[in-house]
């Protein structure tokens, strides 16, 4: 994006990807989270958001909001050390036991913890030094978690350079969800019937992410051409699996091993989906031809979670999804400073600071989903009632 060039790029609200000329429609999520009927709001000119946000990261930067802390995230890492060493002296003591699958769940949420960290590490926010957030970072989404770095840097940078926008966001492409009426459109059968439905059935469907994301990792991987660290990589999830599925079937009965891991994986997945669906599910999409300054590219394809001390450390710092695209590099303790000070910002350019609750950011993401999914419609559906039915 050139500064000083002219928006010529919409979104709208009901989150269809719309022309690249026109007025987009404010979010049905206002800034506190009331509806309110929807109104067009005229992008600003490139030129004057692209000077307002050099002004904005000079105040940030002058607050001291870049500044690494590197205090909070070792105290973090101890603190989760010391849940590993817990879980893992409850798993030696419980012995042969279905109560051994709480321990499973307890390690599913740690190890997405662990994830978190991971992320934090791939945007340099918790050392000064890029390479040693990359060995950091390496080490524990690949030897903790069990997924590739590599392919995470590849799949996340893609997402942060270009959020919600049709053709390059790697979170919107089509896949067994579908986020466009575009996508879900064609789909028949047993595909249309889950289409349809695809808002209640996304959560129960979170539960297989965790494998999903091991998967894709091991795929990654395995391809041909280059992929940076692949063989530190490799050995590391190797010998984390190895470790860990060792440990599970030479002291629980097979049966029960595998219902551990089961019960693992799923509560891994959840969480982990349930932590980033809220970011961007159900905010406007951009066309692929769209131009948007970096400043509303941003902040209008993101939504912010509102919560205490609480859900910052359940979200990993992710529930400050606005300021966490604007300074991808800001440490977690300094979001919320961050937020007042970017929701004022938007206030004064009149750009909508979408900001909810908890229970509404998973509503607005079934919402969404539901929405799309009935453009798959049942070759058997009368036309008529179908058109009426999706009003």
């Amino acid at each position: 994006m050139q500064p000083g060039s002219e928006a010529s790029g919409t979104v709208r609200s009901d989150v269809q990807a719309v022309p690249a000329r026109g007025a987009p429609r404010q979010p049905a999520e206002n800034r506190r989270g009331k509806d309110k009927p929807t109104r067009r709001v005229q992008l600003l000119p490139q030129n004057s958001v692209v000077a307002s946000y050099a002004v904005l990261l000079k105040e940030v930067r002058g607050e001291g909001l870049l500044v690494r802390c590197q205090r909070f995230y070792l105290t973090v890492m101890l603190m989760l050390m010391l849940a590993v060493t817990a879980t893992a002296a409850g798993f030696l003591l419980l012995g042969d036991t279905w109560f051994q699958l709480i321990i499973a769940g307890i390690l599913g949420i740690i190890l997405t913890q662990f994830a978190f960290l991971g992320h934090e590490a791939s945007h340099r926010q918790i050392f000064a030094s890029r390479a040693v957030n990359d060995r950091v970072g390496r080490f524990l989404a690949a030897g903790v978690v069990g997924i590739s770095y590599a392919w995470w840097i590849d799949k996340h940078t893609r997402h942060h350079n270009d959020p919600n926008t049709v053709g390059k966001d790697p979170d919107i492409a089509m896949g067994t969800l579908a986020f466009r009426e575009e996508d879900a459109a064609p789909r028949t059968g047993f595909q249309a019937w889950f289409t349809r439905r695809q808002g209640y059935l996304f959560f129960p469907l979170l539960s297989l992410e965790g494998l999903n994301l091991h998967v894709q990792s091991i795929r990654t991987l395995s391809r041909r051409g280059k992929v940076e660290g692949r063989w530190t990589e490799l050995v590391l999830i190797g010998s984390r699996f190895g470790a860990y599925l060792g440990i599970l079937f030479w002291f629980l009965p097979v049966g029960l091993a595998v219902a551990f891991l089961g019960v693992q994986l799923a509560v891994f997945g959840i969480y982990m989906g349930a932590s980033f669906a809220p970011n961007h599910k159900g905010m406007p999409m951009i066309p692929n031809d769209g131009s948007l300054d970096f400043f509303q590219r941003q902040v209008l394809t993101s939504r912010n979670v509102r919560g205490g001390s609480f859900v910052n450390t359940a979200f990993g710092g992710l529930n400050f999804q606005i300021e966490h695209h604007l300074f991808p590099d800001m440490p977690r303790p300094h979001l919320r400073r961050a937020a007042a000070i970017v929701r004022e910002h938007c206030q004064r350019l009149g750009i909508t600071y979408t900001e909810v609750g908890v229970a509404r950011s998973y509503a607005a993401v079934i919402t969404h989903l539901n929405r799309v999914g009935l453009a798959a419609r049942d070759p058997f559906d009368c036309p008529l009632a179908h058109r009426y039915r999706r009003r």
